[in-house]
C-alpha cells in the first residue's frame, strides 16, 4: 500500500428513505372491473367428422356430440377451468346448471350447494 491509501476502516450512515403506506395513487376498484368482457365456454362435446363429413357440412346440419342432457361439463372463463355442471335443457336450449366452482372449499359453499 502506498501512503495515500489507508488500511483503517471508516464508518458510514446513509440516509434512510420512507415511503408513504397510503394507498398507491392508480387504484382500482372492484367496480371499475366489472364492465371487462370475458369469453365464457362450455364443453358440450366433440365429434369425430371425416374430411368428407366436412366437406359435405350444410347450413341446417346436424352433428351428433359426445355429450347428453344430464351429463357434467367442464366450464371455462377465457381457457382457464372455472366450473363444472350439469347440462340442462329448458324450451329446446341448452343450459349449464353450475354444480361445483373450482377452488371453493366445501366450508365455503353455501347452505345446499352441491350434493
Amino acid at each position: 500500500m502506498n501512503e495515500s491509501q489507508s488500511s483503517e476502516t471508516r464508518e458510514h450512515t446513509f440516509a434512510e428513505e420512507f415511503q408513504s403506506a397510503g394507498p398507491p395513487a392508480d387504484h382500482l376498484e372492484v367496480d371499475d372491473l366489472k364492465n371487462v368482457r370475458l369469453t365464457f365456454t362450455a364443453d358440450l362435446g366433440e365429434a369425430g367428422l371425416t374430411v368428407r363429413d366436412i366437406l359435405e357440412l350444410r347450413v341446417g346440419s346436424v352433428i351428433p356430440l359426445s355429450k347428453l342432457a344430464g351429463e357434467m361439463t367442464d366450464l371455462y372463463v377465457n381457457g382457464i377451468p372455472l366450473a363444472r355442471g350439469e347440462v340442462v335443457v329448458i324450451a329446446d336450449t341448452l343450459h349449464v346448471r353450475v354444480s361445483e366452482v373450482l377452488g371453493v372449499a366445501e366450508e365455503e359453499k353455501e347452505p345446499g350447494e352441491g350434493v
